[in-house]
């Protein structure tokens, strides 16, 4: 940063990110939102007519809450939106009956559900972990593989391009989030060690030349070599994002300014303060604290941070720089009891009891079984956040981060027809994804 520049005129000129006009939120210039995925039809199923009125609903809008409003889609976008019922001839209609009427979830990172994981090598893990998505508001997913060899990752990108192209009954699908491998030894967590390493241009840049579908790419940014990765991942349309990092704050200042905007799972997998000698440095959580136009994961399943962490980075983030996440493995969705983080071939056994999967000791986390509806009513509950504000932080906030908010992320007028309807507790009673209805309980 030069001298003089204030933070916002570097920001704009580093072409990372650009300032929103009067929201304030990062939202990448790049094409990390520029996907090849068709919209679903409307005529598939639901509305024959290719037309959908909900009406009678709480309608949750970027501006405020329309009670007993309207909302109609047509041909899989947003054509109106307001107060009171209107005459929509030939349209299916849903009554709401008083229901809230919220935009689809919208989860930057998940692994699995439904007792699959997209690690499995088959279309059909990501096809159903999907469909389990689906079912409690997710309409928007981006499917996220841990750190591996490079030969199984190039099969899992074809098997997703595969699934991708006959999703038409789950969580649609927006690119993928590659989880590594270029870490830190120390925080990898769940990371397979064996894959650690620094970033090698050879490798990402051949990987990036064979496919279109990868959006998002972590890594600890005190890795030698890892800023020029994050500068060709720029290049590329890619988002760079930091996660199981050791790096203390001048290192990520250093990295937020080569284009590391988004702390991955704040808390989990990187350091607090931190001593290096006789002195103290401020590590990776309280950097994305100190770096106002830091953006944040949270992993808000009640059990991976506490309802003082969570109160705590929502009083200093706020809504408009969180975005909530399952990080959910193959447990999501399912009953408690045995269960395989990671590839149901060679994974981890763990066991999921009291709303977390856990190692069969109980001696540690193993992961999440979060869904995204779950998030929401977290941060309400325990968190005590206002309920417009926990469902940005599961709409718009990520899709302003991704760069899809052109699209996705609001109910308002010329996008996309993804709608989820729940009641006062947050309980999914339809997902519609395009103005299509996936999911009825």
């Amino acid at each position: 940063m030069k001298k003089g520049q204030n933070r916002k005129e570097f920001l704009k000129n580093l072409g990372a990110i650009s300032i929103a006009a009067g929201a304030g939120s990062a939202v990448p210039l790049s094409s990390f939102g520029q996907s090849a995925i068709s919209p679903v039809s409307a005529g598939d199923s639901g509305s024959r007519s290719g037309t959908l009125k909900i009406f009678n609903g709480r309608i949750i809008t970027p501006y405020r809450i329309i009670k007993q409003g309207t909302i109609v889609v047509t041909d899989g976008k947003i054509t109106d939106v307001r107060e009171g019922n209107i005459d929509v001839p030939g349209a299916t209609e849903i009554d709401a009956a008083g229901q809230y009427v919220a935009p689809g979830f919208v989860d930057l990172h998940v692994h699995g559900g439904g007792d699959y994981d997209f690690l499995d090598g088959e279309v059909d893990a990501f096809l159903r972990a999907a469909e389990t998505h689906a079912r409690h508001g997710t309409t928007t997913m981006y499917p996220t593989a841990l750190s591996g060899d490079v030969d199984t990752l190039l099969r899992n990108l074809e098997l997703y391009e595969q699934a991708d192209a006959q999703n038409n009954a789950g969580a649609q699908f927006e690119g993928i989030f590659l989880e590594g491998p270029y870490y830190s030894m120390d925080q990898r967590g769940a990371q397979d060690p064996r894959y650690i390493r620094d970033p090698d241009p050879a490798e990402y840049k051949d990987i990036l030349s064979r496919t279109s579908v990868i959006k998002r790419w972590d890594s600890a940014p005190e890795r030698d070599g890892a800023l020029e990765f994050a500068q060709y991942l720029l290049s590329q349309g890619v988002m760079p994002s930091m996660g199981h990092t050791s790096a203390v704050y001048e290192e990520v200042l250093t990295a937020f300014e080569h284009g590391y905007t988004l702390a991955t799972h704040l808390y989990s997998g990187m350091l607090g303060v931190t001593r290096r000698d006789a002195f103290r440095y401020a590590g990776a959580v309280e950097s994305a604290f100190l770096i106002e136009e830091m953006n944040v994961e949270v992993i808000a399943d009640g059990k991976h941070l506490p309802a003082s962490l969570l109160k705590l980075i929502y009083r200093i983030k706020g809504p408009d720089r969180i975005a909530l996440v399952t990080d959910a493995m193959r447990g999501a969705g399912m009953p408690e009891g045995d269960s395989i983080l990671g590839p149901r071939d060679d994974g981890l056994e763990v066991i999921i009891t009291d709303g977390v999967a856990m190692l069969p000791d109980r001696t540690s986390f193993a992961g999440s079984v979060a869904t995204t509806d779950r998030l929401v009513r977290t941060m309400i509950d325990l968190a005590g956040v206002p309920l417009t504000d926990a469902v940005r932080m599961m709409t718009s906030t990520p899709a302003n981060i991704m760069g899809i908010d052109d699209r996705k992320g609001s109910l308002i007028k010329g996008k996309d027809g993804d709608i989820v309807i729940f009641d006062d507790d947050i309980q999914v009673d339809k997902t519609i994804i395009a103005g299509r209805v996936i999911y009825s309980s």
